[in-house]
């Protein structure tokens, strides 16, 4: 995957269009991946959401949480989200802070959300390690991510739409299609998700389990913090 440093540079330039670019991509499906993530994490007191972007999972999560923190690497995505916030959320606090170094001590949430971040993390198992050790035991962690379908017939036809069309629809929406080439790229690179059950087992999760969405386009993990 490329340096974090790029991966940064792609998100902050196109940090005005993404929402815009994540609607038109998804069909529309991507608001109900986010409402499925949090009815499946359910009402918590105090939820992080990791790799927030521009904050919508985040806003989300503060309908039925009593405080909500947002965390990004990319500053330019935070302050979209801080404008958001200004206007529909008091309960979310936004904080520039790396997945890999999360800056809150152990065990301070009870709930995490992450949504398509995990793979473009350095260090998968590492961000996930964590991602555990703020989440206080009995925490639990819902995680989107995409995935190919596991229908032979349904990811030909997905491809063609994932590695063509989407990058050329990207870059037309955002004036950088290099960041929508990535982002197919990306997914064919990443582990299958019974890989990623396995890392969240490792980094200290239990009742790990995932649920395909979308004729099996995005996973939905989820996994609740070991009790010590």
């Amino acid at each position: 995957m490329p340096h974090p440093g790029k991966v940064r540079e792609m998100f902050s330039a196109i940090s005005r269009r993404y929402d815009l670019a994540n609607t038109v991509l998804s069909l529309s499906r991507d608001s109900e991946w986010r409402r499925r993530a949090v009815r499946e994490l359910g009402r918590r007191r105090r939820v992080i959401d990791v790799a927030t972007g521009t904050g919508e999972l985040a806003l989300l999560a503060s309908e039925v949480a009593e405080q909500v923190v947002g965390t990004d690497f990319s500053a330019s995505m935070l302050e979209i989200a801080r404008e958001k916030a200004s206007r529909r959320s008091e309960r979310l606090e936004l904080v520039l802070c790396d997945a890999h170094r999360l800056c809150f001590r152990s065990g301070s949430f009870d709930g995490a959300l992450l949504a398509f971040g995990l793979r473009n993390f350095e260090d998968m198992q590492g961000a996930l390690e964590e991602l555990s050790r703020v989440l206080a035991p009995g925490g639990k962690a819902v995680i989107l991510e995409f995935t190919l379908p596991p229908s032979r017939v349904l990811r030909r036809i997905y491809s063609i739409y994932f590695f063509h069309l989407l990058p050329l629809i990207g870059g037309m929406l955002t004036g950088r299609r290099d960041a929508y080439a990535y982002l197919p790229a990306s997914v064919s690179e990443f582990p299958p998700p019974e890989h990623v059950v396995e890392c969240m087992q490792r980094a200290g999760f239990e009742n790990v389990r995932v649920e395909l969405l979308t004729a099996g386009i995005v996973a939905m993990y989820s996994g609740v913090r070991k009790r010590e």
